[in-house]
């Protein structure tokens, strides 16, 4: 979705509508949070498939993680649309091309609060899962190789 909006985005700004730049700039947000949050919820599921594999039942974890994942970005939009909905709009992509113009956040303080920093807070994430992830392996890697030594005696 985050690509489709993003390919329509410039045809739709071209209309001049106000209202329709606002929700198609939701649009591109809200789906391009819930790509980072989706992203970020594969890691936890592969903490939990590799590294606790075993008596790890979470009882509706399909319905949590679908919460979580289009939840969490939902919140976040809420919060941008309440403090000012004027935050999105129809903006230049440069003044010496009047004509390309796109829908998205237009004031840089709530781009870098609502987009970079939760990406860098899910790849932050992220990264802290795959290094667990990775040193599980490793560990049980060395076991192997220690059982193999031994049996090899």
């Amino acid at each position: 979705m985050v690509n489709l909006v993003f390919l329509v985005n410039s045809w739709l700004s071209s209309f001049n509508q106000r209202g329709l730049c606002i929700t198609v700039a939701v649009l591109l947000h809200y789906f391009l949070l819930a790509a980072f949050t989706w992203m970020c919820l594969e890691s936890v599921h592969m903490y939990l498939a590799l590294v606790k594999v075993f008596n790890v039942y979470i009882p509706k974890y399909i319905l949590k993680f679908c919460i979580a994942g289009w939840g969490l970005p939902a919140i976040v939009i809420a919060v941008v649309l309440i403090i000012n909905k004027d935050f999105y709009g129809n903006g230049s992509l440069s003044k010496h091309k009047p004509f390309s113009s796109f829908c998205w956040i237009q004031e840089n303080i709530v781009f870098y609060i609502s987009v970079v920093a939760y990406f860098l807070l899910m790849f932050l994430m992220n990264t802290v899962m795959f290094i667990t992830v990775l040193l599980q392996i490793n560990s049980m890697k060395s076991k192997a190789q220690k059982g193999s030594r031994f049996w090899k005696r």
